[in-house]
């Protein structure tokens, strides 16, 4: 059996030593993708590269399914790899398998503020024809896992991967050559892998999993440490992107589809629900305009648009607090397609 990818890519969780106390202590410990199989380019492979073979379960507003949705759109897969988008809120504790399920809700529901719901793009499970993701997970032999993103085989009815990293990475190497825009996008070039690691590293400390650190843990030294490290990356961003167009010279990569998610949520919904408020990403001159070069990349439009914006809003906000969802801000995601700062 292939190793799994090694450095970065497999990098994906919190440190797991002492989890359980860290967690009683207030801190935010991320788990552990555990299906992490590998799609190769080999006949005779568990998981071989196939068009039409294999497919995503997802949700918009999770910015880990995000990622995997910007590999699938930028190398130009759309055709290979087909999808299942979930409801943006999870079950509640009145539904038949218990609270905190992804969930299918092609119709909608009534939210936590009392609005009915629902999203052109939320569809029912077209694969298994299931109401819950544990049940896709069941349904496969795995009883333990209930998260998303989820890369299943059609073919087998298996789960390949719900580690968000190494599908992204098999988009990007594996899956390349039969992609539309294998010409134009290369995502994990040989050249450049080592930068591209590090890079992920950091950005995955720093600002992917640290919004999270900052935002749902309930220690506040633990919040304060985060919000540092976050907004101290955020700089440390700008200087690189103030010399290169993408964070690895002047061609995008993994690495700024990995930075991609937390950033197209970070004004309108991290900014107030994770208490991420020292700046606005606008002030990031240099990081606005990365945004504008993000948002015209192939496939874009259909990963960064205005109803993918607003299921994040309804993750985020529609099942906390009074589960109210916020109107504003005013102009995202439209405004980030403007790369001067200053406009």
């Amino acid at each position: 059996k292939r190793d799994l990818v090694s450095g970065a890519a497999g990098l994906t969780t919190d440190d797991q030593t002492n989890a359980d106390k860290r967690r009683k202590d207030g801190e935010f410990v991320r788990g552990v993708s555990t299906a992490r199989n590998w799609i190769e380019e080999s006949d005779d492979a568990q998981y071989p590269v196939e068009a039409g073979r294999y497919h995503l379960y997802v949700a918009y507003n999770c910015p880990w399914c995000h990622r995997v949705l910007l590999g699938r759109a930028v190398q130009g897969l759309e055709d290979v790899v087909s999808v299942d988008v979930l409801f943006p809120n999870r079950s509640g504790e009145d539904e038949p398998l218990g609270p905190n399920l992804w969930k299918f809700e092609p119709d909608g529901q009534v939210g936590q503020n009392g609005k009915h719901v629902s999203f052109p793009s939320c569809n029912a499970d077209s694969v298994m024809g299931k109401k819950y993701i544990k049940e896709v997970y069941e349904a496969a032999g795995i009883d333990d896992q209930k998260s998303v993103p989820l890369l299943f085989d059609k073919k087998t009815k298996t789960i390949v991967s719900n580690e968000s990293a190494e599908i992204l990475r098999m988009f990007g190497t594996v899956f390349r050559t039969i992609s539309k825009n294998e010409k134009e996008i290369n995502l994990y070039p040989e050249e450049s892998r080592g930068k591209i690691d590090e890079i992920n590293d950091f950005v995955y400390k720093a600002i992917a999993n640290g919004a999270y650190k900052a935002g749902f843990s309930s220690k506040q030294e633990v919040y304060e440490n985060a919000y540092d490290s976050f907004f101290t990356g955020l700089d440390e961003l700008d200087s690189i992107l103030s010399s290169n167009t993408f964070l690895v010279g002047d061609s995008a990569t993994e690495a700024d589809l990995r930075l991609f998610p937390p950033l197209f949520r970070f004004d309108p919904v991290y900014h107030s629900r994770f208490k991420l408020n020292k700046k606005n990403l606008w002030e990031y001159k240099n990081i606005w305009r990365w945004m504008g070069d993000m948002m015209a990349l192939p496939g874009m439009d259909s990963v960064s648009n205005a109803e993918f914006l607003q299921q994040c809003k309804q993750g985020y906000f529609g099942r906390t607090g009074n589960g109210t969802v916020p109107l504003g801000p005013v102009g995202y995601p439209e405004c980030y397609k403007i790369k001067h700062w200053t406009h």
